[in-house]
């Protein structure tokens, strides 16, 4: 293609266009696959640069897969067919406007959590939701196409919940502006104008239109943080609770770890350790005393507290008043203890909160080993019943587990105050890609074992997930990053499926946007 790649270069400039085999090579791989090698790489830097390579890409016929910070597990931008280019949002990275009249903020897609986040702090405001724990890669545009849990989530839903506007490119270069944005004189403040347009484009796994920019609501920052922390001696009780204490909206965190993924945090973690973790700690409680006192005990806690814990349990309160936020940890404590909960130590929702956005290092286990989660989301009521038929899966499958030397762990995270999620995770004995390489801090990377291939363990832990997703299918869960991995399209009933496949030849008709996401424009055969 090099008369393409010719023209891409006079559209965006020599750092725009890349053919490098190694870069394509990392393109086209995410935490869990390798997928086709793409064609080439395309970096524009605003929404008008973006269009235009769109169009010309659409001229010629060649599929664009749009890749933010890299962190899909789910093939989520990675090439499934031929003549295929990776859109690279890197050069998208600039804050547009922070606006603390109208209580909004527009960003480009490439702009990650962690750079949102440090803009808006010193002046007082936040996102509702600020960023799932990956926010140090992950960017805005990738999470608004694969939806997030975590930070704030808990009280004000997943990443999508706090949007207002969009500003995105169809499949032949057109550009929307969706909300209020897209009427004269508009500003991008208010989201539900007539039909929610915007909501179209969010947790479309990047398959309906490219996400330019994105304008998010404000709000001033919490000024008060609690959390607590409780062992479970089994797993009933720690569903149970996460069950009760999602339901009331008061935790704007709450997420628990079974023994095998908690022992693993541990040995991966420096908790007492860590210089930077502590002085992070004494910064942020809020007043010197306060921080000195919580940094002496959380040094002193270590991580030896944790290790006859079971279950583990934590929780998180915030608000503008001291008072407020001690009555809701209060209610979520005896919540807790009530389920079967014994309270223990605080470190970890501690230190998550002085450190939300920290190294990659998590996405490999403690040895080097490969890590890959998947996940659903399940109604409250579902949330014990569905966790209790996981627990009994894996125990079925012990002796293959074993064999290859597979870890399985579970996370559970609340969403919202309807959303139960439920995270399995897989570490087993494999090689790794370039992406790890590049994602985890070097010294890290330098402490651990390097595997060689092992396709057994790996068609293993494959047949796990795929056991997991029968599990998850029978209680109708939900999922972030639906990406080319969960069963999207083939649940669908007739009428939605018809709609969403009207949007998708409207904004895409010739099938080139990120083809196969949500199990649209499959390859043949």
């Amino acid at each position: 293609m090099p008369a393409t790649l010719a023209n891409l270069k006079q559209l965006l400039g020599h750092d725009g266009v890349s053919d490098d085999a190694a870069k394509r090579k990392l393109f086209s791989q995410d935490v869990w696959h390798v997928g086709d090698l793409a064609d080439f790489i395309i970096a524009p830097d605003s929404a008008q640069a973006l269009a235009d390579a769109v169009k010309l890409a659409s001229s010629e016929g060649i599929s664009l897969n749009p890749r933010g910070g890299g962190m899909s597990y789910t093939k989520g931008y990675t090439p499934d067919r031929g003549k295929t280019a990776m859109i690279d949002f890197t050069r998208m990275n600039k804050i547009l406007e922070i606006n603390a009249d109208d209580m909004y903020v527009t960003v480009q897609a490439g702009v990650t959590w962690k750079q949102l986040y440090e803009a808006l702090s010193p002046l007082g405001l936040r996102t509702p939701f600020w960023g799932p724990l990956s926010g140090i890669s992950s960017t805005i545009g990738g999470g608004l196409s694969q939806n997030n849990a975590f930070f704030g989530g808990g009280k004000y839903g997943p990443s999508v919940n706090s949007v207002t506007s969009l500003t995105v490119v169809t499949g032949e270069g057109e550009i929307i502006r969706t909300g209020t944005s897209g009427h004269k004189n508009g500003k991008p403040a208010f989201r539900e104008y007539g039909p929610d347009l915007t909501g179209i484009f969010l947790a479309d796994a990047g398959a309906l239109a490219y996400k330019a920019e994105a304008t998010l609501r404000l709000i001033q920052t919490p000024l008060h943080f609690d959390c607590a922390s409780f062992d479970f001696p089994d797993a009933a009780g720690v569903a149970e609770a996460m069950e009760k204490i999602t339901r009331t909206g008061l935790a704007c965190e709450a997420f628990a770890f079974d023994p095998n993924l908690q022992r693993v945090r541990m040995q991966r973690a420096s908790l007492g350790s860590d210089v930077k973790t502590l002085k992070n700690v004494v910064t942020k409680q809020g007043g010197l005393l306060k921080g000195i006192k919580a940094g002496a005990k959380l040094a002193m806690a270590g991580r030896g507290y944790m290790d006859d814990v079971q279950y583990s349990l934590h929780v998180s309160t915030e608000g503008m008043s001291a008072q407020g936020v001690k009555d809701e940890c209060e209610l979520l404590r005896a919540l807790a203890l009530d389920c079967g909960g014994t309270e223990i130590e605080n470190s970890i929702p501690k230190i998550m909160r002085a450190n939300p956005f920290g190294p990659l290092n998590n996405m490999l286990g403690p040895r080097g080993e490969r890590w890959v989660p998947i996940h659903g989301i399940v109604p409250l009521s579902d949330g014990p019943k569905c966790f209790a038929d996981m627990n009994a899966m894996f125990a079925d499958c012990a002796d293959d587990i074993e064999k290859h030397e597979i870890t399985t762990g579970f996370l559970l995270v609340n969403v919202g105050v309807q959303g139960y999620l439920i995270e399995p995770v897989f570490i087993w004995p494999e090689e790794i890609y370039d992406l790890h390489k590049l994602s985890v801090e070097k010294s890290h990377l330098k402490k651990l074992t390097a595997f060689d291939p092992n396709p057994d363990a790996t068609a293993c832990v494959e047949r796990l997930r795929a056991n997991v997703l029968d599990i998850f299918e029978k209680y109708g869960a939900a999922h972030f990053q639906i990406g080319r991995t969960y069963r999207y399209s083939e649940n669908m009933e007739e009428g939605k499926a018809g709609l969403l496949a009207a949007i998708k030849s409207h904004t895409d008709p010739k099938g080139l946007i990120n083809p196969g996401a949500l199990g649209l424009n499959k390859v043949s055969g």
